[in-house]
């Protein structure tokens, strides 16, 4: 074989990649257990840090190279499962240089016998096993979770903390209720002012009950203000800016009839202002709205939608769907579901809702990523929106 022939195989051999250090990390509450081998090997290290001690972290990376005898450039990836720790772990590994694989702990593989061991030993060293496979080519082996930019992920603060209020509020009303129908008092006011003149208008009320109901008017009235404080930087902050970015999408989505700041700003922080879908499968599956069918042998059912998406987007878009039917009578997603469903009962229609949502959640992508308004559905005048 010539000189010549011998220097066009090199030239055409591809280059073999650089091996990885996988490290697999199980986080508990004080200390995180590292799992760390180099890609395709079967030899693996445990290190055993506190939690949130990165300089310990980095530590045991550079000693199980150098066990591995791994060169110290070579690249490092990190993996853990979503949870308390949030994203910051991510966005502190990947400044310094490593990939960083965020999972949904849901997602992973469990053993179908009715008793289970399970320590963080075991976890860690089934998500050694995963990353292993993910790392062969297996794209199934992890579902990874997209993680949102610092400044999305703050945006979205403010409609989780109106969530969150209007549980408290719900919560505490419903303990007034309580207390004042264990004293045969069944209309009670909602507010917190109506609720001062309504004890104010009846001096019968027991003195230590009275306190109580002082209290906890009190505390409904400074959940009250705090809702509508979130609510008002709510609004501001759409009326900043609405031409790029979020504020964009919701501004667009508030210009359909049926859909007002609260429902516009969620769908924009949640799901459409900055994730990136390639068809409407990938928007069912996001907002968990798609079947679950059990086909085996003879035996087949539907299970319902998985709801294995995000919550929030997915129980708002189905109060929407309810808006929808009320506000754009004319629309062809309006038409389908009185065609299909109009006729039936109540259990009927509630399962109707449920694929109008979905397919409510499609056209709302389609109008904000590609500006196509939903068949047949009005805008709202200028001067409403």
């Amino acid at each position: 074989m010539t000189n010549e022939m011998l220097q066009s195989n090199a030239t055409n051999t591809p280059a073999r990649a650089p091996t990885r250090l996988l490290v697999a990390m199980e986080m508990s509450l004080k200390t995180w257990r590292l799992v760390m081998a180099p890609e395709g090997g079967t030899r693996k290290r445990v290190k055993t840090v506190e939690a949130g001690n990165y300089l310990a972290v980095e530590a045991a990376v550079v000693e199980a190279k150098a066990r591995f005898q791994l060169l110290a450039e070579t690249p490092v990836v990190f993996c853990y499962e979503a949870g308390r720790d949030g994203f910051y772990p991510y966005r502190r590994l990947t400044a310094e240089g490593h990939t960083v694989w965020v999972i949904d702990s849901a997602s992973i593989e469990v053993s179908r016998r009715r008793k289970q061991a399970k320590s963080d030993g075991i976890d860690g060293d089934k998500l050694a096993e995963l990353m292993q496979r993910q790392a062969r080519g297996e794209p199934k082996a992890l579902r990874i979770v997209r993680v949102p930019p610092p400044d999305v992920e703050d945006q979205r603060l403010l409609p989780r903390e109106r969530e969150r209020l209007l549980q408290d509020l719900g919560r505490l009303h419903n303990q007034i209720e309580s207390i004042l129908f264990a004293q045969g008092y069944r209309e009670v006011p909602k507010t917190a002012g109506a609720l001062r003149t309504w004890v104010a208008a009846r001096p019968e009320l027991p003195p230590h009950l009275r306190e109580r109901l002082g209290r906890e008017i009190e505390r409904l009235a400074l959940l009250e203000s705090h809702c509508h404080a979130v609510e008002t930087a709510l609004a501001e902050q759409v009326r900043q800016d609405p031409s790029t970015g979020m504020m964009a999408v919701a501004w667009s989505l508030m210009q359909l009839c049926g859909i007002g700041l609260i429902g516009a700003w969620v769908l924009a922080s949640e799901i459409f202002g900055w994730r990136q879908f390639r068809n409407r499968r990938e928007v069912g599956a996001i907002l968990g709205l798609t079947p679950t069918p059990y086909s085996s042998g003879q035996s087949e059912r539907e299970q319902g939608i998985s709801k294995a998406g995000n919550r929030r987007a997915r129980a708002l878009l189905v109060e929407l769907a309810w808006l929808w039917l009320r506000y754009q009578p004319d629309s062809a997603l309006t038409r389908w579901f009185q065609a299909r469903f109009g006729g039936g009962g109540k259990r009927l229609r509630r399962i109707g809702i449920v694929a109008l949502a979905r397919r409510l959640a499609i056209a709302l992508w389609r109008y904000t990523a590609q500006g196509v308004i939903p068949e047949g559905a009005r805008l709202k005048s200028a001067a409403t929106a």
